[in-house]
């Protein structure tokens, strides 16, 4: 296993928004959201078209998972550079990496979109990374330069909110009680759900320069605890709904209560679909 730094040019304000935000909010919940991502990734991970002794780029691999996984199936004659801009989640992937005798995978933090790539990677992959770009085509396109001739890039990212109850639900109960947060507001980027249109997504991939692609559909439900006070603190902390709750304390605990309860009575098993 490999650390390296990428050069550190300034941070973008959805880059700082991220490690100074919603960094430790997600670092909190790890294993409600590794799980729950997993389930998504895990679904494709058989699929890929990956080879011992391939070299791999992870495009914004979070806390790492996926890249030991990638790393897995390249076996140590292949490679994994796994890339994020948030150097708090590469912290536990360089942890896990060496707990698992993992030594074919270097962490990097850096920007996807600007990262002078190599193009001698047979495949770049991405989980519920590339929706936050700042610029998706510009993103696109460098991973894409980071690939050799015949390479594969495959992404994975949500579909629409009314299809991931498990975040759209926790939204419509805050906006009852809070406003909007503005145009003003800090932000993590266009959000998840920025690459939910299929079409929107083809003209990205096309202006990006890719020749050929497909798509498909996943929806898996997602379990975020075992008892009932889960939700409610797991819920309103995650990314989605980070700029809405910085409100006055009484509207926030409202909020926060009545989530609590239509949670559970909605979901009895604390989970929700994601797609």
């Amino acid at each position: 296993m490999t650390d390296v730094q990428g050069d550190a040019p300034a941070r973008s304000q959805y880059v700082e928004f991220w490690n100074s935000v919603l960094v430790p909010k997600f670092v909190r919940w790890r294993h409600i959201l590794v799980g729950g991502l997993t389930l998504h990734s895990g679904k494709i991970f058989p699929s890929l078209q990956v080879g011992k002794g391939d070299k791999v780029i992870d495009a914004g691999c979070g806390f790492g998972d996926t890249a030991i996984e990638l790393a897995r199936l390249v076996g140590p004659t292949g490679s994994v550079l796994a890339v994020d801009c948030c150097d708090g989640f590469l912290e536990y992937g360089r942890r896990d990496a060496r707990a698992a005798g993992i030594g074919n995978v270097t962490f990097l933090a850096a920007d996807v979109q600007t990262y002078p790539f190599q193009p001698v990677h047979d495949f770049c992959f991405s989980r519920f990374g590339t929706q936050f770009f700042e610029n998706p085509v510009a993103g696109l396109r460098n991973m894409r330069a980071s690939l050799k001739p015949g390479g594969i890039m495959t992404m994975v990212v949500w579909r629409g909110i009314t299809d991931n109850p498990w975040l759209g639900h926790a939204k419509n109960i805050v906006l009852e009680f809070l406003p909007p947060p503005g145009e003003s507001a800090q932000t993590c980027g266009p959000g998840p759900f920025s690459m939910a249109d299929t079409g929107v997504v083809t003209k990205q991939l096309e202006i990006a320069g890719y020749k050929t692609f497909s798509s498909s559909r996943s929806m898996r439900k997602c379990s975020w605890a075992r008892t009932s006070r889960t939700p409610r603190p797991f819920s309103l902390p995650s990314g989605l709904l980070a700029r809405s709750i910085a409100k006055p304390e009484n509207s926030r605990k409202s909020a926060m209560t009545r989530l609590q309860m239509r949670s559970n009575q909605r979901w009895e098993n604390i989970g929700a679909p994601t797609a």
